[in-house]
């Protein structure tokens, strides 16, 4: 798939209950997430009743290629991402952007030299990279996606495929003190589209190779804390995915001339739908997945793996609905950056967040 913008043309909705006081809505607000396989960025400014974003950025980095086999960061994929880091860097300084959060994911967390590379980064771009945890990451995936949630559910099964790791949320129906979703129990799996397709293979196919990426995935989950408490309770919760998987599916089932995020986010897909969509994607040769305008040559070779990963979720815990999120991490920590400022309630309050 071509890089691509996500330039949502209405406000991110704050999540419920949020008092609206409008202070310090002149500032712009930075979000950068490099995970294993992308490089994102977001620029918002807050409004009244959350933020609008003014400016994006996503390239395809492939951070973490090979890192499953050496353990460390390959010279050509470090190269890739410090010169997207170098156009995120020239956008937040463009934006005259006061505060920023810059994470880095499961690819630095994992390699020898992560913090090696987190160096170079500020060497080369200024920019200081904070290496979150498994915990860190899911908690901000679930507060960038909150506002997608049914409230009529008794809760939600939140998902994040990334690229080198997974992350799988239990959100109840209630918040904490905080105003936050309250996370029940959750799991991050070592297992992403980026590692799981270089162990299985993701230019061609077949039935067996599919299945056999599922079984790798499946065992993995009966570690989820309350697994069987969350399986009774699936008929009363929906999925909700946030990756480039769900949002690929989304745009391949409404079978779109190009991607467009105000069609995907926030839309909903049954069962059904997902197995037919998976069964296309299942089905489409590898040169027919890169013709795809939903897919492209970036992810053709990824998309299945991340299917595969759906699948072993869905066959664990079947829940009939899934809603699809354009939003997730970089959201979150828009939202946790204006909440500190006191920008739509209480005290402002410098909490140690890294500036650009």
């Amino acid at each position: 798939m071509n890089d691509r913008v996500p330039l949502p043309t209405t406000e991110a909705a704050l999540p419920h209950g949020t008092p609206r006081t409008g202070r310090r809505q002149d500032a712009l607000y930075a979000a950068l997430d490099l995970g294993t396989n992308n490089c994102r960025l977001l620029i918002a400014r807050p409004i009244w009743d959350g933020f609008r974003v003014v400016d994006a950025f996503s390239r395809i980095v492939r951070l973490g290629e090979g890192l499953g086999a050496s353990g460390r960061l390959s010279s050509d994929a470090i190269h890739r991402a410090v010169e997207a880091l170098k156009v995120c860097r020239d956008k937040i300084k463009a934006r005259g952007v006061k505060r920023a959060r810059l994470i880095a994911t499961e690819a630095c967390r994992l390699a020898e030299n992560g913090e090696e590379f987190s160096q170079r980064v500020f060497a080369e771009t200024g920019l200081q990279l904070e290496i979150i945890d498994r915990q860190s990451e899911a908690r901000l995936a679930a507060l960038g996606c909150a506002p997608l949630a049914d409230p009529n559910a008794d809760g939600v099964l939140l998902f994040d495929i990334g690229g080198g790791s997974s992350e799988l949320v239990w959100l109840d129906r209630h918040r904490n003190l905080s105003g936050e979703p309250r996370i029940r129990s959750w799991i991050s799996l070592p297992v992403g589209v980026v590692n799981l397709a270089e162990r299985h293979g993701g230019t061609h196919v077949s039935d067996e190779v599919f299945e056999a990426m599922v079984e790798d995935v499946m065992p993995r989950l009966d570690d989820f804390p309350e697994k069987h408490a969350l399986k009774a309770a699936c008929s009363k919760l929906h999925m909700l995915g946030t990756s480039g998987t769900v949002t690929t599916l989304a745009g391949v089932h409404m079978d779109l001339p190009r991607y467009d995020r105000r069609r995907v986010d926030g839309a909903w897909m049954t069962s059904p739908q997902i197995d037919e969509v998976i069964g296309r994607l299942r089905a489409m040769p590898y040169e027919d997945r890169v013709a795809n305008p939903c897919i492209g040559r970036e992810r053709a070779d990824l998309v299945l793996a991340g299917c595969a990963i759906l699948e072993a979720f869905r066959r664990t815990f079947p829940c009939s609905r899934l809603r699809v999120a354009d939003r997730g991490l970089r959201e979150g920590m828009l939202i946790d950056l204006m909440r500190a400022d006191g920008v739509w309630r209480g005290p402002k309050n410098h909490n140690g967040h890294r500036t650009s």
